[in-house]
């Protein structure tokens, strides 16, 4: 009589399959990562709920043999006869049912390293549910690094990271390369200056509209001691934040007597000697306010993105800096220039990087920074990525690249 559960193996069979069912070595399926003692546990319990049917049957009929106490005791399998081909295919149909069983109970930990493993293969950082032994190590060298500090210019370095083109990481490399510098002993300061504000996010900074931000300090001659504010995630990092009125300082800047030195103007009453390093994050534009920025600053750090537009855009930047130099601010240079948002799986990030590697030689840091999720997801946290998961590929290239910049500082100090 065929079995009622559509699996079409003969009913009188079952005990003798789900028998064999329970034998380790068959359950195991290389490759998946399934617990063979969770298979194995698996089939004992079928096999007990055979063994309680089959009871039931012989009470009500008042035949049949009990398979599993049948005289060889309680833990002694019953004594197979020689399978048909019909059994030997049923056999297997068991088998996969219990797979399928044992698939949907795997434990969540297997699961997430499994999915680890997937990321890992199409070339994605790895999520907190499980971490591979080569981000294991690569964490604890992170963390190493960064109980080792980091020697400190003898002068405050200002730096403006510009880039008219949007989207190619300059406030993400603002707020990581400042958070990987005050992690290593340096006190650095962050001017959001774009009146997006997103640097203000991802360093938890309030910059609702009214608070007094970096608009006040051009429009308004606010004191900028009285705007900066000190990041809760790093200790010696502080940031002067921007709000949505800092959209309308375009405007309101234009009848202003210097209004391309009005920043500059704030940091010479400023002491810009408790800070070594200040990071003024741009707009994505060329207007007064990155005008602005480039005035007050004696250096430019450009991210370019490893795609063909970034390089498009990168010749009017070039000619903005060189204007500024000649009639505004002799002291301003390129001095660095970081790659961003690379993918190594196309050939076109390759033939941007050494393009530009080729042109500006000494100037591009040798870290390149890869695409990452965890660097997008770390501003909705509040953080940079250097808190939010410093073992991800993008923590640690910009570490990297934040190590670099502080080594290249000359002359050095080292930390008191």
């Amino acid at each position: 009589m065929a079995s009622d559960r559509g699996l079409g193996w003969p009913e009188e069979s079952v005990p003798r399959l789900l028998e064999s069912a329970r034998d380790e070595s068959r359950l195991r399926v290389s490759g998946l990562g399934w617990p063979t003692g969770k298979a194995k546990e698996m089939g004992r319990a079928l096999a007990r709920r055979a063994a309680s049917r089959n009871k039931g049957t012989a009470a009500a009929g008042g035949a049949g043999e009990d398979p599993v106490r049948d005289g060889r005791g309680a833990d002694q399998p019953p004594v197979p006869a020689p399978a048909s081909p019909a059994e030997e295919e049923a056999v297997r149909r068991v088998r996969r049912a219990v797979t399928a069983a044992v698939s949907r109970e795997t434990a969540p930990a297997d699961l997430a390293a499994t999915a680890h493993d997937s990321q890992q293969a199409d070339g994605n950082p790895a999520t907190p549910l499980g971490e591979a032994p080569g981000q294991a190590l690569a964490a604890s060298a992170g963390a190493a690094e960064r109980e080792q500090p980091w020697p400190r210019p003898q002068t405050c370095r200002v730096i403006t990271i510009a880039n008219q083109k949007g989207g190619v990481g300059k406030t993400t490399t603002a707020v990581n390369l400042a958070a990987g510098l005050a992690m290593h002993g340096a006190r650095v300061l962050v001017v959001d200056l774009d009146p997006q504000g997103n640097a203000s996010t991802a360093l938890d900074v309030d910059h609702r509209s009214g608070t007094p931000s970096v608009y006040n300090v051009l429009v308004d001659d606010l004191p900028l001691e009285r705007i900066a504010r000190p990041v809760a995630e790093v200790s010696q990092l502080s940031c002067v934040p921007a709000t949505i009125d800092l959209a309308g300082a375009e405007i309101e800047l234009v009848p202003l007597v210097a209004r391309e030195a009005r920043l500059q103007r704030a940091f010479s009453t400023y002491d810009l000697a408790r800070h070594d390093y200040v990071f003024i994050d741009c707009p994505p534009s060329l207007g007064l306010l990155t005008i602005n920025a480039l005035v007050a600053a004696s250096e430019v750090l450009i991210p370019i993105q490893c795609e063909y537009y970034a390089l498009e855009g990168l010749e009017q930047l070039l000619r903005t800096v060189d204007l500024v130099q000649a009639h505004l601010n002799r002291e301003l240079a390129i001095s660095t220039i970081l790659l961003t948002m690379y993918d190594a799986r196309t050939r076109l990030a390759s033939q941007v990087a050494d393009e530009v590697r080729g042109h500006f030689g000494e100037v591009v840091l040798g870290p390149v920074i890869p695409r990452s999720v965890r660097v997008s997801e770390a501003p909705s946290y509040g953080q940079s990525v250097m808190t939010y998961d410093p073992a991800s590929s993008g923590a640690l290239a910009y570490l990297a690249a934040a190590r670099e910049l502080a080594y290249r500082s000359e002359p050095a100090r080292q930390p008191s």
